[in-house]
């Protein structure tokens, strides 16, 4: 077991270093919990006198104690650093002279680190930071020990193993929300092929029913594989259905050009749509206008690049994602500007002053994480509440992060704000993060989630008469079989750019004729952004 010691200018606090189941649903602890009064969440600031804590009264004789697992060495080593440069911080400024706080190792036997700090009997455990650990430590310590971990998985929790981690279903029923705002009409997703993409994409449908707003398509991808996101970006973008009502339009006007008498003005006419129809290789509007990426930056981008080449951008459906953009160079990718994603509010200023001023290096999110915890960790220690009481406050805490509250069940909330990105490397806030929960402020546990299969795009499909205008008389000889149809409820989407609208036939198409229209030179898309297309 690892230990060191380390001082304070102006005090000595010891620094001692010594398939997933179900959550619990155990609530022995609880006792004393009231979840019925909401109102104004405590401000934790850093620094904060030892009186607001409550009138405790302690002398140095009376030993209290807190243990931290965390990896400290191996490869996960620096991320449990930063937490703990974050919880030393915190202990320093609380200055409390009989505080002993325990660091364990988790790196190499996590269960040796979990009995070694269970046998301190400490009253509350910072960590550990993984879900297999988390549910070690839930299935083997005391009830009546609180622990503030850091992982989001809602299976490992429970039994007074709690998270301060960002739960994914705050992220994605945020920018749900803010889709149906956005007044979307119809959306699809893109998410990794992975329990966590498959959790994002169930409380996405959940959510968008909730909110009412149209859930056209799900679609999976494998994480960081160039050839499975271009995969998924062509179906997701009915390319081949798109086409080949391009080729087919392309094919009645090159039939009329050529087979039939025209006046000057209907040649002219035909020719015209013929070219414009000839500078892109689809034909029809997409049956969604959003498009919500559950995946990281990169895999979003590659989407992003492949959308494109398949004839959908921007223009044609708006961007959605989650915190799982935050902290990334998405923001500087131009191809990205106005996407909107749900986001935590900005790190505390005095608290990024000082996490640098001490380490060298800027605070991630585990470093606040990290910092909160701690402070709620030695506020419940001193607190004349109990436990239950001070850490479960329906009110909730406003931390380096904005406002959270922990929950009975072991999860948490989080205010999130919706930022948009600018193209620049920067974003704009499109809307501020809640202060209090006196107002509900999510609907969806992610304990509860179902995962989502994939779901085949809801379409009334693409008929290439509606995009053309022929003369009347010729609208019964050429008639076209409709692509890409799959319809289960989705109601038909009315037309408001064409003459007429013909029943579907499904007749073999019509053979290319001679007629040969102005050859236009075609686009070269051998490379989208960063993405070599292989064709």
């Amino acid at each position: 077991m690892h230990m060191n010691t380390f001082f304070k200018i102006f005090g000595l606090i010891a620094i001692l270093s010594g398939c997933a189941p179900t959550t619990s649903d155990t609530i022995d602890w609880f006792d004393g919990y009231d979840a019925t009064t909401v109102g104004t969440p405590t401000a934790m600031q850093y620094g904060r006198p030892a009186d607001e804590y409550g009138t405790h009264q302690y002398d140095e004789n009376d030993i209290r104690r807190m243990a931290v697992l965390l990896p400290t060495s191996g490869p996960n080593g620096e991320i449990g650093k930063t937490i703990r440069t974050s919880v030393e911080t915190a202990v320093l400024q609380q200055n409390r002279p009989n505080l002993y706080v325990s660091f364990y190792d988790t790196a190499t036997n996590p269960t040796d680190a979990i009995t070694g700090a269970l046998s301190t009997n400490p009253e509350i455990i910072i960590g550990p930071l993984f879900a297999d650990n988390a549910r070690i430590l839930r299935d083997t310590k005391p009830t009546n020990t609180p622990a503030l971990t850091f992982t989001s998985d809602a299976t490992a929790v429970g039994n007074g193993v709690i998270t301060m981690a960002l739960m994914p279903t705050n992220s994605v029923e945020t920018i749900v929300k803010q889709m149906r705002d956005d007044n979307v009409n119809g959306f699809i997703i893109l998410a990794p092929d992975n329990q966590s993409g498959h959790l994002m994409a169930g409380t996405a449908k959940n959510a968008a029913s909730i909110n009412n707003v149209s859930l056209r398509g799900i679609f999976y991808y494998t994480a960081g594989d160039a050839n499975s996101i271009k995969d998924t970006s062509q179906k997701a973008s009915l390319n081949a259905s798109r086409t080949a009502a391009n080729n087919r339009a392309r094919e009645i006007l090159g039939d009329i050009l050529t087979n039939e008498r025209l006046t000057a003005l209907e040649y002219s006419n035909l020719n015209a749509q013929l070219e414009k129809i000839s500078r892109t290789d689809t034909l029809g509007k997409l049956p969604y206008n959003a498009i919500l990426f559950l995946g990281n930056a990169d895999d979003t981008k590659k989407l992003a690049s492949f959308l494109r080449y398949f004839g959908v951008n921007s223009r044609d459906a708006s961007y959605y994602g989650t915190a799982m953009w935050d902290g990334t160079d998405i923001t500087s990718d131009i191809t990205m500007t106005g996407a909107k994603y749900a986001v935590l509010p900005a790190i505390d200023d005095n608290f990024a002053i000082l996490y640098e001023t001490i380490s060298g290096a800027t605070p991630n999110r585990l470093a606040t994480i990290g910092y909160d915890a701690t402070n709620m960790a030695i506020g419940m220690i001193y607190s004349d509440k109990s436990d239950a009481s001070y850490l479960l406050d329906p009110s909730g805490y406003v931390g380096t992060d904005g406002l959270f509250r922990l929950k009975p069940t072991g999860d948490n909330e989080r205010g999130l704000r919706i930022v948009k990105i600018n193209g620049d490397g920067t974003t704009s806030d499109v809307r501020s993060a809640p202060i209090n929960f006196i107002k509900p402020v999510y609907n969806i546990e992610q304990r509860h989630i179902v995962p989502a299969p994939s779901m085949d795009i809801e379409s009334t499909g693409i008929n290439p008469n509606n995009y053309i205008r022929i003369p009347e008389r010729f609208l019964e000889k050429y008639k076209s079989k409709t692509y890409g149809a799959n319809i289960t409820h989705t109601a038909p989407v009315s037309r408001t750019d064409a003459i007429t609208i013909l029943p579907e036939d499904d007749r073999d198409p019509i053979t290319v004729s001679e007629f040969t229209p102005i050859k236009l030179e075609s686009v070269n898309r051998s490379y989208i952004d960063e993405i070599e297309i292989e064709e």
